[in-house]
């Protein structure tokens, strides 16, 4: 029976590039010359670093340039909130999102489900499993949940026949 894995799961090592990038790039501007801002990564966690809340901002939008450029979807980044350390710097924490969580899970099952093609959906840990009798199904599948969910990005792999 022919399936496929709805899952979403940012490329760590375009990200883990993005980020080089966008160090080297505050590094040679004008406008952070002497300053302390800076990207930090630590696994599937970003901290960003700046002088104040403006040029986090700034940092911030070299960042999602950086990650956009080397095609990684701004949409895995769950930001955290802005935190004081000393004096006037700042510092934020970016988590990149990993699988599809629960209530994402729900809701694609359900659409799918709704969607009155011939395919059946589970859940499977942190990605939904979609299993049908007919290709064509599958691809419609597809096509339907690019369409309907457009706040989480998502990939299709595992393709089986």
């Amino acid at each position: 029976m022919p399936s496929f894995d709805v899952v979403s799961e940012a490329n760590m090592v375009e990200v883990h590039n993005a980020v080089d990038q966008a160090n080297k790039e505050i590094g040679t501007r004008f406008d952070f010359r002497g300053s302390d801002a800076r990207v930090d990564q630590k696994e599937h966690e970003l901290t960003v670093f700046a002088d104040s809340e403006f040029q986090l901002g700034q940092v911030k939008d070299v960042l999602n340039n950086k990650m956009t450029k080397r095609k990684v979807d701004i949409r895995f980044m769950d930001e955290g909130k802005i935190e004081k350390i000393s004096g006037d710097k700042v510092k934020q924490v970016v988590t990149i999102k990993n699988g599809i969580q629960g209530d994402s899970a729900k809701k694609i099952v359900k659409l799918v489900k709704d969607s009155k093609l011939k395919v059946q959906a589970s859940i499977q840990g942190d990605a939904v499993r979609v299993a049908g009798a007919k290709r064509d199904d599958l691809q419609s599948t597809m096509a339907m949940l690019r369409k309907e969910v457009a706040d989480l990005p998502l990939d299709f792999n595992n393709f089986r026949d």
